[in-house]
């Protein structure tokens, strides 16, 4: 029997926020900084997306369909492609009308609305699915949460919301001696099944590629289809982010040359094959329950939630964006639920982390900010004015 090979990526650019001033509150109510998320979803829709998504098409082709990939792609994200690259819609557009590429669902705005209003998430979904049919014409069957964070509670609200298949991360202290190559089922919901990401394989290729002081430098296709074809398991899930592809690892390191090769490279070995999600779950049977009591995610050495919500500076501005949930319900203003979806991006609470030891280098590459107190400064000003427009709307309510 051979082994599967499920490849993910993700495809997000969050809403930058332009620098808002403590004198700008209840002023100046446009709060994205449109320079920015221009220049850089152009420069990497050049750098990544469109050669990526050329070079996938291409594999797909000479590899007659035996080739298969996954993406979910944030609302916000579309968004952006819509605004000021459409021709990227169109090269994903063509990658799903090959049959072989899986578009998954997640949050609209790539929101930490699981860990704390189920309504809300609940909201993002129904709009993501919509985006979805209106972008690319897919109906997506298999759920992606931000930032693969997920637990049983998690797990099951998702299944209330028609997902039996869901994918996260393979967190050493949630799998002790289990080996994340399998597929796993949600005790709270015997019927929904866990796609585990494998950390170690993945991150080979997201973050250590291009790193010359590792003993494994160069990393050749051959050399990774070789680890892949000797692993235990039934299902390999390399889950990434995909601006990995010429952005994080620039071109120049070879990361397209090995992407290029690794399709052939792998089906030549007759000991690996390529699923999508939906096609593993329909295959496979879950080996046993995996318990995931706190939310787990793919980020940081812990492979939890702290890299959004782990300072008194996130958890402050986190709670108050969400305290105004019920305000925002009672107003019902398209307007203000639109900038209200783009203030939960967790990349603003991401901003304001402050770990510099094994994971500082990481988030300093992601960070627009100088310091995470700027980032912290600059969310709340903005989160003030938005404070203020909500307020004003509620009181016209009653």
């Amino acid at each position: 029997m051979k082994t599967n090979v499920c490849l993910y990526f993700q495809v997000h650019q969050p809403s930058r926020l332009r620098l808002f001033r403590f004198f700008d509150i209840g002023k100046d109510s446009h709060y994205y900084d449109d320079f920015a998320n221009r220049t850089i979803l152009r420069r990497v829709a050049q750098k990544c997306y469109l050669p990526m998504n050329e070079l996938l098409l291409k594999a797909i082709k000479e590899n007659k369909g035996k080739f298969k990939v996954a993406f979910s792609i944030t609302g916000t994200v579309l968004e952006q492609f819509d605004r000021y690259a459409p021709e990227v819609i169109d090269s994903f557009k063509a990658l799903v009308d090959t049959g072989c590429v899986e578009i998954l669902c997640e949050t609209y705005n790539h929101s930490l609305a699981a860990l704390q209003n189920v309504v809300e998430l609940r909201n993002q979904v129904e709009k993501q699915k919509t985006a979805l049919k209106k972008y690319l014409g897919v109906v997506p069957k298999v759920f992606r949460n931000t930032e693969l964070i997920y637990s049983d509670d998690i797990g099951v609200a998702i299944a209330d919301m028609g997902f039996k298949t869901v994918l996260t991360e393979g967190a050493k202290h949630i799998m002790g001696w289990r080996n994340p190559n399998f597929v796993y089922s949600n005790p709270k919901c015997p019927d929904q099944k866990l796609l585990l990401r494998n950390y170690t394989f993945s991150d080979d290729i997201a973050f250590r590629f291009s790193n010359q002081g590792w003993p494994e430098w160069p990393l050749t296709a051959e050399k990774f289809v070789g680890w892949l074809s000797e692993a235990e398991g039934e299902i390999i899930n390399l889950f990434m982010d995909y601006e990995t592809f010429g952005e994080h690892q620039d071109a120049a390191c070879g990361i397209f040359d090995f992407m290029a090769a690794l399709p052939k490279a792998a089906l030549a070995t007759k000991k690996l094959e390529f699923v999508t999600p939906s096609e593993a779950a329909a295959k496979l049977k879950p080996v046993s329950p995996l318990e995931v009591p706190q939310p787990i995610s793919w980020a940081d050495e812990e492979r939890d939630v702290t890299a959004w919500l782990g300072n008194e500076l996130q958890q402050d501005a986190f709670n108050k964006l969400y305290s105004l949930v019920e305000k925002l319900s009672i107003v019902n203003d398209p307007v203000l639920w639109n900038d209200f979806g783009h203030l939960q991006e967790s990349d603003h609470f991401y901003y304001m982390c402050t770990k510099f030891f094994s994971d500082g280098d990481v988030h300093k590459y992601f960070n627009p900010y100088d310091t995470p107190y700027e980032a912290f400064i600059n969310y709340m000003n903005v989160l003030s004015d938005f404070t203020i427009r909500v307020d004003e709307a509620y009181a016209t309510k009653n």
